[in-house]
C-alpha cells in the first residue's frame, strides 16, 4: 500500500482522557472542541495554515474583549472525519510527521477543504498534498483505489462534491474490466508475485525457475465485498457501463450476498461449491433489516439473462427473503429467475421448507407450483409435429421440459409421504406439464403410490383421481408388473394396467416375429426384389458353416424369449380370468356386476381364453392384438387392431 510523509517534527501531541495537548513548552491560548474531544492548541500556527480557522479567531477576537485572559474557545460542528481527521490536520499545521495512506487520504483531503487550507496560506497546503497522492499514488494501484473508496462516508458531503468518490469508482471498474498480467498497477498482495520477462518468479530480483499460476478471473470479488452497499451498486453500475460481461458482475454480487448474508450458509447446495472456495460470514451479522435491504438490492442488480447464476444460489435467496420477510415483488422476480433454469436444478434445491403459519405441509408446494408456472410461461420450446404414433419424443427441444418433468416426478415423490398434502394439489401439480414432457410415466406412478400409501384413509373415487394423473400406457413392464400387484390402485385402474402390459407384450412378441420372418441367413434385411440373387449367396454361406450357426444360434435364443413371453402372457391372462370369477362371486345377482363387465369391455359369458391353447382368430381382449395358431406356426407377424381403449378408461 503507497504512502506519502509529511513533516518532520517529532511527535508533539499527548492524549489525555478526551483531551489533547500539544507538549511545545507553551500554554495553550486556543480550545477546538470536536465531537467529544477537546484539543489545546496554539493559534499561530492554525491561522496560518487554515483560512476558516483565521476567520473563527479574528471573529472571538472581536466579540470578547478578555479573551487574552479568559482564552478562545471554538467549537466545529460537522467536520468531515471526525476528531481523528482534525488531529492529523493539527499535526501537519505544527510540522508533525504525518503518513498518508490510501484508509485516511480521503477524510484528510474532506477536512482541509472544510478548514480551507489551501495555497493562499502557505505552498504545499493539506489541499495540495492530499490531491496530488491521490492522483499519483491512489488512483494509479487497485487495492489504494479499493481502500480509498472503502473509507468513502456517506457522512462526508464533500466527497460527493470534490468528485472524489466518482473518481475512485471509474479507477475501480477500469482496473475491473482489465487484464491484470497486461499491466503494471499491482493487484490485491496475496496474488502479486514479480515476474521476470520469461514469466518466472522473482526472488530478490533473482529468477527462481518457478512459473507463476494464471491469475484467476475473479480476483476482484473479495476486495469489492468490503464495500458498502451504496458503493457497490455505484461500483456495479459502472461496470454494466463499460460492457463488463454479466457472468462477472453477477459473480461479484454473488460474492458479496454470500459474505453479508449468513441464512445462505444454512444450507448450502452442492453445486454452489464453487471455485472461489469456502467463504466465511462476517463475524457480526448485519441486522435483519439491512439483511433484507442488501437481498433485495442484490435481486435487483442481477443481470436477467439465464444461466448467469446457479440455481442453487437463486433458491438460497429465495429461501432467504422468506425468512427476512422481503417485498413481494423481490420474491417473484426470484420465482421468474429460477423459472427461466429450472432444468438446472436439483431435487434438494426444490425442497423448502414451509415458513407460512397458514399452509401445514411440510414443504412449500405453492413456490414450486409458482415456479413451475414460470417455467411454462417462459419456455421457447414449442412440442414438435406429430404423427399417428403422437409427438417425436426424440427431439432436442423437448429436452429442457423433459429434465423438469423427471424431476418434478422426483419432487412429487418426497413430498408424497406428507399427510396434510392435499390429493387436489398433488393432482394440480402433477397435472402442471403437458403429456408430451414424459417419455414414461414410470416416475409419476411411484409419486402416486407412495402417496396412496401415505393416505389410506381416501375414497375409491378420491383413489381414482388420483391416478388418472398417470397413463397406464407409458408404463414399462416393469412398472405393469407391480402396478398389478399393487392392493392400493383402485381396480378399474389394475384392469387398466393388466391389458396395457398384456398389450405390450403381445405388441413384443410380434415385432420378434416380423423381425425374423425379414432377416435372412446373414442377419440382414432381405427385400422381394433381391431375393433370387441371394439365393446363391445364402448357398455359399451354408457351405462355410459359420453363417449357419450364428443363424441357429439367434434362432434358439429367440425362441426362448418367446417362450418366456408367451407363459408371462398366460399367466397374465389366468389371474386376471380369477379376478373376474371372484368379482362374479362376490356380485353375484348384483348391478356391480354388469358395471364391471361393461368396464372390463368384455361379455360376462365369454371367459378370456389363455394365449397358451387355440387362439380365435376373432375374439381379442377389448380389441388387443389376437393370433391364430397358424400364425404362430408360420411365423407371420399378427395382424394389430388399433381399436380405441376408451372403454377402459
Amino acid at each position: 500500500m503507497g504512502s506519502m510523509k509529511l513533516g518532520s517534527k517529532p511527535e508533539a501531541f499527548q492524549k489525555r482522557g478526551q483531551a489533547w495537548f500539544c507538549t511545545s513548552g507553551l500554554a495553550s491560548d486556543i480550545k477546538i472542541k470536536v465531537e467529544q474531544m477537546t484539543f489545546h492548541l496554539h493559534k499561530f500556527p492554525l491561522v496560518s495554515r487554515s483560512g476558516r480557522l483565521a476567520k473563527l479567531v479574528e471573529e472571538m477576537s472581536e466579540e470578547d474583549d478578555n479573551e487574552e485572559s479568559s482564552g478562545c474557545q471554538i467549537q466545529l460542528v460537522d467536520i468531515p472525519g471526525g476528531a481523528e481527521a482534525f488531529e492529523l490536520a493539527a499535526k501537519f499545521c505544527y510540522q508533525v510527521k504525518v503518513e498518508l495512506t490510501a484508509t485516511n487520504v480521503v477524510a484528510l483531503r474532506c477536512v482541509a477543504e472544510y478548514l480551507e487550507m489551501t495555497e493562499e496560506f502557505g505552498d504545499g497546503n493539506l489541499i495540495a498534498k492530499t490531491e496530488a497522492f491521490l492522483q499519483q499514488v491512489v488512483l494509479r494501484s487497485w487495492p489504494d483505489s479499493v481502500r480509498a473508496l472503502e473509507s468513502c462516508s456517506s457522512s462526508m458531503p464533500q466527497v460527493e462534491e470534490l468528485g472524489i468518490v466518482e473518481k475512485l469508482i471509474h479507477s475501480v471498474c477500469v482496473k475491473a474490466c482489465t487484464d491484470p498480467s497486461l499491466v503494471g498497477w499491482p493487484i490485491p498482495e496475496h496474488h502479486s508475485l514479480l515476474q521476470s520477462p520469461g514469466g518466472s518468479v522473482l526472488w530478490n530480483g533473482i529468477s527462481t525457475g518457478a512459473r507463476a499460476r494464471a491469475i484467476r478471473t475473479d480476483w476482484w470479488y473479495d476486495d469489492l465485498s468490503t464495500l458498502s452497499l451504496p458503493l457497490l451498486e455505484r461500483v456495479v453500475a459502472g461496470l454494466e457501463a463499460r460492457g463488463t460481461r454479466p457472468e462477472s458482475i453477477a459473480g461479484a454480487l454473488v460474492h458479496y450476498a454470500k459474505k453479508s448474508l449468513p441464512g445462505l450458509h444454512r444450507r448450502h447446495s452442492g453445486r454452489d461449491a464453487c471455485t472461489h472456495g469456502p467463504l466465511v460470514p462476517a463475524t457480526v451479522a448485519p441486522a435483519e433489516d439491512d439483511q433484507r435491504i442488501i437481498l433485495e438490492t442484490i435481486e435487483a442488480r442481477l443481470p436477467s439473462m439465464k444461466g448467469v447464476v446457479s440455481t442453487g444460489f437463486l433458491f438460497g435467496l429465495l429461501r432467504t427473503a422468506m425468512i427476512l420477510n422481503a417485498n413481494a415483488r423481490c420474491k417473484s422476480n426470484l420465482e421468474r429467475r429460477i423459472g427461466m433454469q429450472l432444468e438446472q436444478a436439483m431435487l434438494d434445491e426444490l425442497l423448502m421448507p414451509n415458513y407460512s403459519y397458514i399452509e401445514e405441509t411440510l414443504y412449500d408446494i405453492d413456490v414450486v407450483q409458482r415456479i413451475l408456472d414460470h417455467f411454462l410461461l417462459l419456455d421457447q420450446n414449442s412440442p414438435p409435429g406429430s404423427d399417428e404414433e403422437g409427438p417425436l419424443l426424440g427431439s432436442p427441444s423437448l429436452s429442457p421440459i423433459m429434465m423438469v418433468a423427471e424431476l418434478l416426478d422426483a419432487y412429487l415423490a418426497e413430498v408424497a409421504p406428507d399427510v396434510n398434502l392435499k390429493p387436489a394439489k398433488f393432482q394440480a401439480l402433477a397435472e402442471a406439464l403437458p403429456d408430451y414432457s414424459r417419455r414414461r410415466d414410470d416416475g409419476l406412478y411411484r409419486a402416486v403410490d407412495i402417496f396412496l400409501k401415505a393416505h389410506p384413509w381416501l375414497s375409491e373415487a378420491e383413489r381414482e383421481r388420483v391416478c388418472k394423473i398417470m397413463d397406464c400406457q407409458k408404463l414399462s413392464l416393469e412398472a405393469c408388473t407391480h402396478a398389478a400387484q399393487n392392493e392400493r390402485l383402485p381396480l378399474r385402474v389394475v384392469v387398466q394396467v393388466l391389458f396395457f402390459e398384456q398389450l405390450q407384450l403381445r405388441t413384443a412378441i410380434a415385432g420378434s416375429f416380423l423381425v425374423s420372418d425379414n432377416l435372412g441367413p446373414s442377419g440382414q434385411e432381405v427385400r422381394p426384389s433381391t431375393l433370387g440373387e441371394a439365393g446363391g449367396a445364402t448357398q455359399a454361406g451354408m457351405r462355410g458353416g459359420d453363417g449357419w450357426v450364428n443363424v441357429v444360434h439367434e434362432n434358439q435364443v429367440l425362441k426362448g424369449n418367446m417362450d418366456r413371453m408367451l407363459s408371462r402372457v398366460s399367466q397374465l391372462e389366468h389371474e386376471c380370468n380369477t379376478m373376474r370369477h371372484e368379482i362374479e362371486k362376490l356380485h353375484r345377482g348384483k348391478g356391480p356386476l354388469n358395471t364391471l363387465s361393461k368396464a372390463l369391455g368384455c361379455n360376462s359369458r365369454s371367459p378370456i381364453t389363455p394365449v397358451t391353447g387355440d387362439i380365435p382368430t376373432n375374439q381379442n381382449l377389448n380389441g388387443g392384438v389376437s393370433l391364430s395358431k397358424e400364425h404362430l406356426r408360420q411365423r407371420h407377424p399378427p395382424t394389430v387392431h388399433a381399436r380405441s381403449s376408451s372403454s377402459l378408461s
